[in-house]
């Protein structure tokens, strides 16, 4: 009877082994799954995360640099960098899924919103929160407006350039940023002493140097007269001239002519109907 519940005894501690065995290994299988789910996982500082998305975006890991702007937006929803750079990831894939003819497979339907847009209106939300608590600083409203310029925003976009150039007049970077946003604008001879400015700030600004003669091109084609024109201009003030004569000719032969005698006659009164409305106080 002993050896009998020796047995039993063994085989239910051999079954218990292996269904300790078998949950080990599920377990084991749903943290890695977890890990490959999320990989930044184990990152519990916004910061950090931002950073290691700043490392892999740099090094072209462009889907992995998504995954750690992700973690740390989850660590910070009002991170706005973080908003901002993921926006500037996704814009990436979806050129790159544009140039080949894939569809992104996060998002399948071509009538929804980009993935990007939403990064951008996500940065925009956050930058604007940031500003009301913090109005001077500089480098939030340059963001700001370069989120904006994402949206094709373009006016906001300047407002918030021009914001930035105010509180650090002495930044190359804002300084050509503006400029070039208001090219984009058309507003080539308000370009042209921002971008200036640029050149002046830093000798080395290609990117401002070369808007900058963009900028006076535009403003040379603006102010550009064409013979066409110049011809026209000359018909036109010819035309006046003659107009101008004639109209000194009738008057001088209506001058000649005496006018016939004035009507003396008083107009009837005119019937009065009804109360007229009284005047408004406020009309003038």
């Amino acid at each position: 009877m002993k050896q009998v519940f020796t047995i039993v005894f063994l085989s239910l501690l051999v079954g218990f082994g292996f269904g300790c065995s078998g949950n080990s290994s599920n377990t084991a299988a749903n943290n890695a799954n977890v890990a490959a789910e999320s990989p930044f996982a184990n990152i519990t500082d916004p910061a950090a995360a931002l950073a290691e998305g700043d490392r892999l975006f740099d090094e072209n890991q462009t889907e992995m640099a998504i995954q750690a702007y992700q973690q740390a937006i989850k660590l910070n929803p009002d991170l706005a960098d973080a908003h901002f750079k993921l926006g500037i990831a996704y814009a990436l894939l979806e050129m790159q899924y544009e140039q080949t003819g894939t569809v992104d497979p996060a998002n399948p339907d071509a009538r929804s919103k980009p993935r990007s847009q939403k990064s951008f209106e996500n940065a925009v939300d956050a930058y604007k929160k940031w500003i009301a608590a913090n109005p001077n600083d500089d480098n939030a409203h340059y963001n700001l407006a370069r989120a904006y310029n994402k949206l094709n925003k373009d006016e906001a976009a300047e407002k918030e350039f021009r914001q930035a150039v105010k509180l650090k007049p002495d930044d190359s970077e804002y300084q050509t940023e503006l400029g070039s946003i208001l090219i984009k604008l058309a507003q080539y001879s308000e370009a042209i002493p921002a971008l200036k400015k640029a050149v002046e700030l830093d000798a080395g600004n290609e990117r401002a140097a070369s808007l900058l003669e963009d900028a006076e091109a535009g403003r040379q084609r603006i102010n550009y007269v064409g013979p066409a024109n110049t011809a026209n201009r000359a018909n036109s003030n010819s035309n006046t001239a003659n107009a101008n004569a004639n109209s000194a000719s009738n008057t001088s032969a209506n001058s000649a002519v005496k006018p016939p005698p004035a009507n003396t006659a008083k107009p009837p009164k005119p019937e009065v109907k009804g109360t007229p409305p009284k005047a408004d106080k406020n009309e003038k």
